[in-house]
């Protein structure tokens, strides 16, 4: 792997006539604080995809910075016309500044980059690269990671084996934001909470060819990192909620009946232990606790049952109603005129 580049500012130039119009890149930032790495930032974009043929824009997605990176990226956007903006109104958090970035981007692929400069634009050509030679999902490795071990690096090597584990999408680096998306692998994607890490193990469910490359990683000079030890229950309970979703969104009865019939055996067990003891053992139904977990383990499995019954019928007037289908085309080939 070679060396990163070195940090500075390369030298501006300004698209050609032919290079103006609808991208085909949209390389979408989320900021908070991060003021002064945005023109660095910007200037490292231009450098890497200036000798590319795809036309190509930047959306700065700024997420209620409180440091002045509004205004410092707003006089970027005045200097180049194919630099875009888009202001939350407070901090929402980064997957909220991504989700908005994907709505607001224009180009088929879709690249998501820290505003840091730790992440390495020069590795962008040859992710889209591998996008064109068919990939839906091309994602970042930092393979050479240049972050703290006990702080950084060991908190995302356990949720990185913790989610491939559990969904079988095995990736090394769940959490490298430099990912490259096709456009349409993303239309309908609803993210919320902090599921924009676990946005390749949704892409994959649907059918996405996904491929993971090494990219360069640098050590933070500005800024302060927002992540820490403190994310990874987080990253537990949302790779929970990912997984329910993915496997049982669409037949919620399969989790809540199962667990509902199981408790309902467990009650059933219970009872007849309870009723051995009395008739053959001679001993009373106050002595044990059996009778009262005979009547818990029921009414857990009935209101399991109820909450499943009443989750399909939540699932199935989703699906009534919206215009989106659960399923994914990926493609229809054959004549539509009926052969006589």
């Amino acid at each position: 792997m070679t060396p990163p580049t070195t940090l500075g500012t390369a030298p501006r130039v300004k698209p050609p006539p032919d290079r103006v119009g609808t991208p085909e890149v949209s390389i979408v930032v989320p900021i908070h604080n991060e003021q002064d790495s945005l023109a660095a930032l910007v200037e490292q974009i231009r450098a890497a995809l200036e000798p590319t043929p795809w036309p190509w824009e930047i959306l700065g997605v700024d997420d209620g910075s409180s440091d002045g990176s509004a205004e410092a990226w707003t006089r970027l956007v005045m200097e180049d016309s194919r630099l875009r903006q888009v202001q939350l109104t407070r901090r929402f958090g980064q997957t909220a500044a991504i989700a908005a970035g994907i709505a607001a981007a224009r180009g088929q692929y879709v690249v998501l980059l820290d505003a840091d400069l730790q992440n390495d634009p020069a590795d962008i050509p040859e992710m889209v690269t591998h996008l064109e030679s068919g990939y839906d999902v091309v994602s970042g490795w930092r393979q050479d990671r240049q972050d703290s071990w006990l702080t950084r690096r060991l908190p995302s090597q356990m949720a990185n084996a913790l989610i491939s584990r559990v969904s079988g999408v095995r990736l090394h680096d769940y959490g490298c934001t430099l990912k490259v998306y096709r456009r349409e692998c993303l239309e309908g994607l609803q993210l919320f909470g902090e599921m924009h890490r676990l946005i390749p193990l949704y892409l994959a469910w649907q059918g996405a060819r996904i491929m993971e490359m090494p990219v360069h990683h640098r050590p933070r000079l500005a800024g302060r990192s927002k992540y820490g030890l403190s994310r990874l229950p987080r990253v537990i309970l949302d790779v929970g909620v990912a997984m329910f979703l993915i496997r049982y969104s669409d037949r919620p009865m399969r989790v809540f009946g199962g667990f509902g019939l199981v408790s309902i055996g467990a009650a059933c067990v219970c009872a007849v232990w309870a009723i051995y003891w009395k008739l053959v053992q001679g001993v009373a139904f106050i002595v044990t606790p059996l009778p009262l977990l005979t009547v818990f383990f029921f009414l857990v499995g009935a209101l399991a049952l109820l909450m499943g019954l009443l989750a399909e019928i939540m699932v199935r007037t989703y699906y009534d109603a919206s215009p989106r289908p659960y399923y994914r085309v990926k493609e229809v080939t054959g004549s539509v005129d009926r052969v006589t």
